[in-house]
This record gives C-alpha cells, sequence and structure tokens, in this order.
C-alpha cells in the first residue's frame, strides 16, 4: 500500500512513499539515493571554536569522531541508540541504516570500531528503529515481513576481525512491519507501534513480553485510539496519583496525542486524547523526567504552516485533562524529528539544523532557551528531510551519537 503526503509550500511538492504494506508517513530522505558526503572523515577530535568545528556550524559541541556512511555499505541512516556494556563500561552505539543495524565501539574517540552489521531481516527500508533492554536490541523495520530483530548486544565483547556479518538471535514475527519499537525498562514489555494499519490491533500497540529477551511473546494490544506513529511508555510516578505505578502508554497518532493506561495487558484503557492547533503530522514526543510536562514534536507544521522549528510542550499534571503550556519556536525553519530528555536538557534532532540542545529547566514558567547546538548538515537549515534524524544523549560519559539521515554516525560532547 502506498500513500501519499501533498503540503502545499510555495510551489513545494512533496512525495511520500512507503514499501511496506501501512504507510506510515515518517518523512525521511524518501528517495533512498546515495548520501551526497563530500566531508572529510578523517579529522578526529575537532574543537568548536569561533562557531564552527572543521565545516559544522557548532556552538558548545565539540566534534569527537564520525563515520561515513559509506564505512556502513549504506545508502541512508535512520534511527540511533546506544548500550553501555555493564561488565565493561565500554559504550556502543546502535546505527539504523536502510539495510541493517551497524554496531560501533565509541569507548576510544581517537579509535572508533566498525564491529560489524546485522542485516535487515527481508529487504531494505528508509525506516529502522532501535531499543535495548537487558542487554538485548530490538529492532523493527518497514521493510515486509520484517518482524522484529533481537540481538545478544553482549557477543559485541569478543568480535574478531571486525567488521562482521551478524545474525539475530531471535526473531519476533507476531506483526510484519512496524515503524518504531518502545521498550519500558521497569518491567520488561515491548510496545510496537505503526504496524501495518488492517492488523489486529490497526496499526496501534503491539504488547510483547521480552523479560526473556530472546523468546518474546505476545500478550495482547491496543488499537482503540488508530494508529500510532511513535509512542513513549513509563511506570508512572508522577503528579496525578490516581496512576501512580500504572504503565501509562504515551501515543502520537498522526493528528493527536493519546494517553492510555496498559497496565492491564488484556484491558488497556484510554485516559485522554488532546489535539493541538495547526496539526500537520503529530510525531513523537517525551516526558520530562518529573513527568510533568509532555515535549511533542510536529514533524510537518514549519511545511504545513510556514512555522521556525515549533516544540510544544504540554501541562501532564492531571493525565484526564492534560492542556497545552507553552509553544517553543527555535531559530530556524528546519523541521524537528526526534527529542530526548535528560535533566534539564531536552536533546531535539532537528533535520537540516542539526542537533540542538534547549535548556527547560525554567519550564514551568514558560522558559525554553537554546543553550547550544551542532549542526551536521552545512548546506542549509530549510525544512527539509535532509540532516540528522536522531540522537542518543545517555552515556554516562557525556558523548552524545547522532544519526544523519545522508552522512552516518556522529560522536559529539559538549565543550569544556
Amino acid at each position: 500500500m502506498q500513500r501519499f503526503f501533498t503540503f502545499l509550500f510555495g510551489t513545494f511538492l512533496f512525495f511520500s512513499c512507503s514499501n511496506d504494506d501501512n504507510g506510515s508517513g515518517d518523512n525521511g530522505n524518501m528517495d533512498n539515493q546515495a548520501p551526497q558526503d563530500n566531508i572529510d572523515d578523517t579529522v578526529g577530535f575537532t574543537p568548536c571554536e569561533n562557531g564552527t568545528a572543521g565545516p559544522f556550524a557548532c556552538d558548545g559541541y565539540d566534534l569527537l569522531r564520525r563515520i561515513p556512511l559509506s564505512d556502513f555499505g549504506a545508502n541512508s541512516g535512520n534511527d540511533i541508540w546506544g548500550w553501555t556494556d555493564s561488565s565493561t563500561s565500554k559504550e556502543y552505539a546502535l546505527v539504523g541504516l536502510d539495510n541493517g543495524t551497524a554496531f560501533v565501539d565509541i569507548s576510544d574517540t581517537e579509535n572508533l570500531v566498525y564491529l560489524g552489521k546485522l542485516p535487515t531481516a527481508t529487504v531494505a527500508s528508509t525506516w529502522r528503529d532501535i531499543k535495548v533492554y537487558n542487554d538485548h536490541a530490538f529492532i523493527v523495520s518497514e521493510a515486509n515481513g520484517h518482524g522484529m530483530q533481537v540481538f545478544d548486544l553482549t557477543r559485541l565483547r569478543n568480535v574478531a576481525n571486525p567488521p562482521q556479518t551478524f545474525d539475530e538471535d531471535a526473531q519476533y514475527t507476531g506483526f510484519g512491519n512496524a515503524h518504531n519499537v518502545v521498550v519500558n525498562e521497569d518491567t520488561g514489555f515491548a510496545y510496537s507501534v505503526g504496524t501495518a494499519r488492517d492488523d489486529i490491533f490497526n496499526g496501534g500497540v503491539h504488547f510483547i513480553d521480552v523479560q526473556d529477551p530472546k523468546s518474546p511473546v505476545s500478550v495482547g494490544g491496543y488499537g482503540a485510539s488508530g494508529y500510532s506513529h511513535d509512542a513513549q511508555v513509563v511506570t508512572y510516578n508522577g503528579p496525578d496519583l490516581d496512576y501512580t505505578g500504572k504503565e501509562i502508554y504515551i501515543g502520537a497518532n498522526e493528528n493527536r496525542v493519546v494517553i492510555a493506561d496498559v497496565t492491564d495487558k488484556e484491558n488497556p484503557s484510554e485516559i485522554a486524547t488532546l489535539q493541538y492547533g495547526n496539526i500537520g503530522y503529530t510525531h513523537q514526543g517525551w516526558f520530562t523526567e518529573d513527568q510533568i510536562y509532555f515535549i511533542l514534536g510536529d514533524e510537518t507544521d514549519e511545511i504545513d504552516f510556514g512555522f521556525q522549528s515549533r516544540t510544544l510542550i504540554f501541562d501532564f499534571t492531571d493525565l484526564d485533562q492534560p492542556v497545552l503550556h507553552h509553544t517553543y519556536l527555535g531559530p530556524t525553519s528546519a523541521i524537528d524529528h526526534n527529542g530526548y530528555v535528560k535533566g534539564n536538557q531536552f536533546f531535539l534532532a532537528n533535520y537540516a539544523a542539526g542537533i540542538r540542545v534547549l535548556d527547560i529547566s525554567d519550564i514551568a514558567n514558560r522558559s525554553v532557551v537554546e543553550e547550544g547546538f551542532f549542526d551536521t548538515y552545512p548546506e542549509n537549515d530549510t525544512p527539509g528531510f535532509e540532516g540528522v534524524w536522531s540522537v542518543y544523549p545517555y552515556f554516562e560519559s557525556g558523548k552524545i551519537i547522532v544519526s544523519d539521515t545522508n552522512s552516518g554516525l556522529f560522536v559529539i560532547r559538549k565543550s569544556d
């Protein structure tokens, strides 16, 4: 099934075509052509000085090292996640590619080691997503019949003669394609979203017990609110005492945000649905650590309405009655994509404008301020689908890994 999005932006026409049977509508690097990356990849540590780090514009973040897509044998990049080995404290980047998942040891930034690739389970796809639980990676794709690959990350400890071609340790086939997967590490459940719209859960969410990672088990799902593009699932410990200890699902469902109680896997229930003005495509969001505010990105509002990069902040103090708290507009017109909270910072993958780091320490007073950035896509900051797809900011070392759909893996860190 193909799905077409047509957006009027001057004379700009955007065509979206998915090879899978659900047509999710995420708009990244649609042409899937070999990237144009003429930037020298041999340069190591490059500090951000006077607003640049080599060819890259920056503010407060240094380039440690990068690996181009050509080294991975891929045409495009997509998602990224990280893993820290609790036994060795080594840090690894898990890099989503059109044709598989690359594993890179980033422990020594002077010597990044590309350990190898897990090929796609079926065919190549623009979309791939990765999460980690209990030393295992869970990988989905919009490739037909892909299911969910499970890879034991402890296998990366002793890789002889890298890069290797790996095989998965398990494959879950309770669905075919999926746009995304999220994991609640507190409970050991994975939640796949963006599956086929005509499946048993209407493209909503599939619940999968992964407490035994190599033996994932279906335990139901939730489709009453329709197709979910992305989601976060948390064990709730926020201000709404009615839901303390419950497993709460927040879905970005294309034209609305859905909050649901998924504690009882046999009887999930909707708590609230919310919308907002000038909806383009409700894409992805993340809770603040106190679970008071939910920070949301709409992927196409910059194209549809001519906004500067728009980030919507909702007050979730009362889960039954969430309200829009504040709207932040960035300094460029680039499209916002995935964003993650760490402490008082929000790390926003901002496509052509790179990674933008927002200070959210005064979010309660409707004050959000950009404190730094690193722009991996020097060509422009216009509203297109080139540049940064995603970011992972959770390494204790302070390293931040970035996936650029055109240029591969970047490892950056806040300047001293």
